[in-house]
């Protein structure tokens, strides 16, 4: 199979699932069963009510080359990478998160994704509000701490962002803080 789409053009989150992923074909099922979840369904609605568009094909699986869970790119939609994906939760989040990007870039007059301090923002923003940064989700990657999670988290979003921006995290930190 080919590479799905370049996925650098806007966010783009990091894959850190094991195992050997999902075909395009059950990666699909499990985004219409993601398309019923109710934070997909709030944000969709949210979309529309503010006049972004959301076709039947917006949010599609794709096989991915790169070690990443989707992205969002500007005039596609949505990719999902099917063979980074396991489990519904995980078609979920992707879903959820690269919803918010596509949220961020219809609202926002003067987004550029080539601008690092938009892309970090973004992707900070979908970190927090798409769960990402959630302790729970943070436990389930190994990170055992309550406290301090946050920051974990912003370190994610360096990862997704970092493709995107030649920056060390030192250089990056205050952009991200």
């Amino acid at each position: 199979m080919e590479e799905g789409p370049n996925l650098q053009a806007a966010g783009s989150l990091s894959s850190t699932t094991r195992g050997g992923g999902l075909t395009e074909k059950e990666c699909e099922d499990m985004i219409q069963r993601s398309l019923r979840t109710p934070m997909v369904k709030f944000l969709k609605e949210q979309m529309e009510k503010s006049g972004c568009r959301f076709g039947d094909n917006f949010i599609r699986a794709v096989h991915c080359d790169k070690q990443i869970a989707g992205g969002y790119v500007r005039g596609e939609g949505i990719m999902v990478c099917s063979n980074h994906m396991n489990i519904q939760d995980e078609v979920n989040q992707v879903v959820i998160h690269e919803l918010i990007h596509a949220y961020d870039d219809c609202r926002a007059a003067n987004l550029d994704w080539t601008n690092c301090a938009h892309h970090a923002c973004s992707e900070i923003r979908a970190g927090h509000l798409s769960g990402d940064c959630h302790y729970k989700r943070e436990f389930l990657r190994g990170f055992m701490k309550v406290r301090g999670h946050e920051q974990v988290s912003v370190c994610w979003a360096f990862d997704s962002w970092k493709f995107l921006c030649p920056f060390s995290k030192k250089q990056a930190f205050p952009l991200f803080s």
